[in-house]
């Protein structure tokens, strides 16, 4: 029987502990927060989008970073097997839109709770408030973990869980980081991920609390187009946000953060009526004025955006709210056509880890046995989730890197 020793209670800690324990080893977790899975309490908006139940080959679509490292993971752990082990330990899963898979009870409480008491009842040992400080080394093999109070604890194995640095409130403050670079893995450069961005013009702030549904929002760099995808987004008093735009911040990130200080060439253009074609959307338009000769062009714009934007168009057009539709030239219906298909802005940097998600960068998968989660510079050190550098878009595949890379550990 071999001490396994996991560094943190999250979903990829707890996932490495059931591993572990299966295969008869004495487990320990520590974990410095007052409970377990402090931050899947907040997942999902509180529900815990704990996996999406999508064919497995398609998650790699999903995978921002090094989709490649987590084949053996993916596979080795999948998402039928995550939904099995919480249905089989009381937690009965639903599937909702876009193949998200939650608990039956919309609480995120009972995945936490299911995971909690298989370890306990297992016979895992869980120690929280505590800190681990440092791992010792031996020979180039693990041999202790110092807590922070001066302790030791002998180990034969010890798996690193800690997460990253995204709501630092939930414990991620980056120790899981410092102690790998301690232990000579190089750490990639780390940002915010499924994030709201921060926007330059402020009629887009103007629009705060507006949400848009079935549009579709592209990002370039330049003349470069970085991201393209169809579904909601919503305007804050710093720029923009909701599902859409935290799945961009992912993948523009590296363009933003990588620019000189103050400078972005990253436009967000919003197509707000993308089943039309340009020439559909004329038409369309020129069949409203035909109805509606007398009226203002308020009301024109008033059928066409929300009630929040109507006034951010006209300002856009630079037009009299009063001017008279059967006075509408070609050149400003022209002008309107592009503002309704391509309303552009101007993004200024990402909003900090407290709003993000996830934390993309992490300890280098150049440095880790794909087939193991081990660490290919210190035997019998291994590594889960978040704290490694690999990320995908929101949708429960986050969480599901994080149980499949824990399993993947644990089992070895």
């Amino acid at each position: 029987m071999s001490k396994v020793i996991i560094i943190g209670a999250g979903a990829a800690g707890m996932m490495a502990a059931v591993a572990a324990v299966r295969n008869e080893n004495d487990v320990i977790i520590y974990d410095g927060n007052e409970k377990v899975g402090k931050k899947m309490y907040i997942t999902g908006k509180g529900r815990c989008n704990l996996t999406n139940a999508c064919d497995i080959s398609d998650y790699f679509d999903n995978i921002v970073s090094n989709d490649k490292f987590l084949y053996s993971a993916l596979y080795g752990y999948t998402n039928d097997d995550v939904i099995s082990f919480f249905e089989e330990n009381g937690c009965p899963i639903k599937v909702e839109r876009g193949n998200r898979a939650f608990p039956r009870s919309d609480k995120s409480s009972d995945v936490i709770k299911t995971l909690e008491k298989y370890l306990r009842s297992h016979g895992v040992k869980i120690v929280l408030n505590t800190k681990v400080d440092k791992i010792l080394v031996e020979n180039g093999k693990v041999s202790f973990v110092k807590l922070f109070d001066g302790r030791k604890d002998k180990a034969d194995k010890v798996i690193l869980a800690t997460g990253g640095l995204s709501y630092k409130t939930t414990g991620s403050t980056g120790d899981g980081l410092r102690i790998a670079k301690e232990l000579g893995h190089t750490i990639t450069s780390c940002r915010p991920a499924l994030v709201p961005l921060n926007v330059k013009e402020d009629y887009v702030k103007a629009m705060q609390g507006l949400s848009l549904r079935n549009v579709n929002l592209l990002f370039f760099n330049g003349k470069k187009r970085l991201f393209d995808d169809f579904g909601e987004m919503l305007f804050t008093h710093f720029g923009v946000s909701g599902p859409l735009v935290l799945s961009a911040s992912s993948v523009i990130g590296r363009y933003i953060t990588d620019a000189p200080k103050g400078v972005s060439d990253i436009k967000g253009v919003i197509d707000l009526k993308p089943a039309l074609t340009d020439k559909q959307l004329d038409d369309r338009i020129l069949r409203d004025i035909e109805a509606n000769k007398n009226k203002e062009i308020k009301y024109l714009i008033s059928g066409l955006v929300p009630n929040k934007m109507v006034d951010v168009i006209l300002n856009l057009l630079n037009v009299n709210q009063h001017l008279k539709l059967n006075e509408l030239t070609k050149e400003l219906r022209g002008k309107l056509v592009q503002l309704l298909k391509e309303f552009t802005f101007t993004i200024t940097g990402l909003r900090d880890y407290n709003e993000a998600i996830i934390t993309q960068g992490g300890v280098s998968v150049d440095e880790i046995n794909p087939s193991t989660m081990e660490s290919l510079l210190v035997k019998g050190l291994y590594f889960a989730g978040e704290v490694i550098d690999i990320d995908a878009l929101t949708g429960g595949f986050n969480m599901q890197l994080a149980f499949s890379t824990g399993h993947l550990a644990g089992d070895d």
